[in-house]
């Protein structure tokens, strides 16, 4: 499996027995899964078909699918609205009417006139939700895998991008533990020097004393312990990317975990090189936090 992206979009037209209609499905990201459904009130029965495809086949997303319909040209059908008559033929005889007392003739009317009137015909609609599913349906499983290779491509993308950012934070995590063994041999001597004027000018210092602050000085600058973890954390890392699938959640903690290791990390660094090293670890971290969040 590869990295999906919780981002997509994908849209599909169709066109059938005088009806047409545009399928639309978008997603963002989201701390779950959350689905929007803007369907007509006449396309209920495709409710739960969607929301079932949904289900099985994205983990995580603000989902939004939309679905809009309408009649091209003369091509649909059309009924006669009862009311609609009744109202026009209503209308026809109080003109007449009115034109008698006025002394003047409209002429006849035939049954066309009255057709023609507003809301006697009407664009007739499904029978029912299984007529308008049948129509429009049919492009639902195309919608959602186009949806899928958009969401595939964009995870194929972030997943390069995620690589050479962990590859980044191993790079710099050598360079800490290069800096940390140089460090540590010129503390070591520089200590034994500043013992040794110490006990050049009469200083009298107690061994228990001395190993104390000795061993307190070693456990505040030694990060050794954090590039270790640093380093655990980058082949975890590699490893969720390089087998993908819904890890977005996991990457999403871990990067967090990262994150605290090189706060301690600069916390006890002692020297301007660990240091710099420290804020670009801090610097590379953010960076692949931010397209963590895209990961579904």
């Amino acid at each position: 499996m590869a990295l999906t992206s919780m981002t997509g979009f994908a849209e599909i037209r169709g066109q059938a027995e005088g009806l047409s209609w545009i399928w639309e499905i978008r997603s963002v990201n989201s701390k779950g899964l959350d689905l929007r459904l803007r369907l007509p009130d006449s396309f209920d029965a495709l409710d739960p078909v969607i929301r079932a495809k949904v289900r099985s086949a994205i983990n995580r997303g603000a989902v939004t699918v939309g679905l809009k319909v309408g009649r091209t040209g003369t091509g649909g059908a059309t009924r006669l609205n009862p009311d609609g008559l009744a109202a026009a033929i209503g209308n026809l005889l109080q003109a007449e009417a009115a034109a008698m007392q006025a002394g003047l003739d409209l002429g006849p009317t035939n049954a066309a006139d009255i057709l023609a009137q507003r809301g006697v015909l009407e664009a007739a609609e499904a029978e029912d939700d299984a007529a308008w599913l049948e129509l429009t349906g049919g492009d639902i499983d195309g919608l959602f895998a186009a949806f899928a290779k958009m969401r595939q491509a964009e995870g194929l993308a972030l997943a390069e991008v995620l690589s050479r950012q962990f590859d980044r934070i191993a790079a710099l995590l050598d360079q800490a533990s290069n800096t940390l063994e140089a460090r540590a041999a010129r503390a070591g001597e520089v200590l034994r020097q500043r013992i040794a004027e110490l006990l050049g000018s009469g200083t009298v210092l107690e061994p228990d004393r001395l190993a104390q602050e000795l061993a307190l000085m070693a456990v505040k600058s030694d990060v050794s312990e954090e590039i270790d973890r640093l380093r655990i954390h980058v082949t975890a890392a590699q490893a969720m990317v390089a087998t993908g699938g819904p890890v977005g959640r996991k990457l999403d903690f871990l990067m967090q975990e990262f994150n605290r290791e090189a706060n301690t990390l600069c916390a006890k660094s002692a020297s301007t090189e660990l240091t710099a090293i420290g804020l670009d670890l801090k610097v590379t971290i953010d960076q692949a936090r931010e397209q963590v969040q895209n990961v579904e």
